[in-house]
C-alpha cells in the first residue's frame, strides 16, 4: 500500500475524533503506537468478521471522501464523516487510540513504512 494512502486512511478515520478534540494539550494526545500495538490491532480486526467489514467499509469511504473534497461537497463530506465515526466505533477504542497516535510518526521514517506494511495485510483481506 502506498504510504501516503495509508496515512490518509488513518487520518480520515480519526477526523471525527480530532474535529471534536477539546484541547491541544499533549496530555490529551494518544501515545505513539508501538509495532506490537499495531500488530495486535490488525490481528483483532482480522479475526473478527464484523470489524474487518467495518475496516473495509472505512477504506471505501476514503475514495468517496476524496471525490467529495474534489467537488467541494461539504454536505457529502459531513455525511461521510458521520459514517466513518460509526465505523470507527465498530472497530473499537484500540483502533481509535492507535490511529490517533499515528500523527506522532514521521511519514518518511522506516517506522511508518513498517506500520504501513502491517496494515497492508489487513487491506488485502478487503479485496
Amino acid at each position: 500500500m502506498d504510504l501516503k494512502y495509508f496515512m490518509a486512511v488513518m487520518i480520515f478515520a480519526t477526523a471525527p475524533i480530532l474535529a471534536f478534540a477539546q484541547s491541544d494539550d499533549t496530555k490529551n494526545h494518544a501515545p505513539k503506537p508501538t509495532m506490537e500495538d499495531v500488530q495486535k490491532l490488525v490481528q483483532a480486526i482480522s479475526s473478527d468478521k464484523a470489524k474487518l467489514q467495518a475496516y473495509c467499509d472505512m477504506d471505501k469511504l476514503q475514495d468517496q471522501m476524496e471525490k467529495a473534497e474534489e467537488e467541494d461537497d461539504t454536505r457529502a463530506i459531513d455525511e461521510l464523516l458521520a459514517k466513518a465515526d460509526t465505523l470507527e466505533q465498530k472497530l473499537g477504542p484500540d483502533f481509535a487510540r492507535i490511529t490517533e497516535g499515528l500523527d506522532r510518526i514521521d511519514l518518511a521514517s522506516s517506522e511508518a513504512k513498517r506500520f504501513a506494511a502491517v496494515f497492508d495485510g489487513l487491506r488485502d483481506k478487503c479485496k
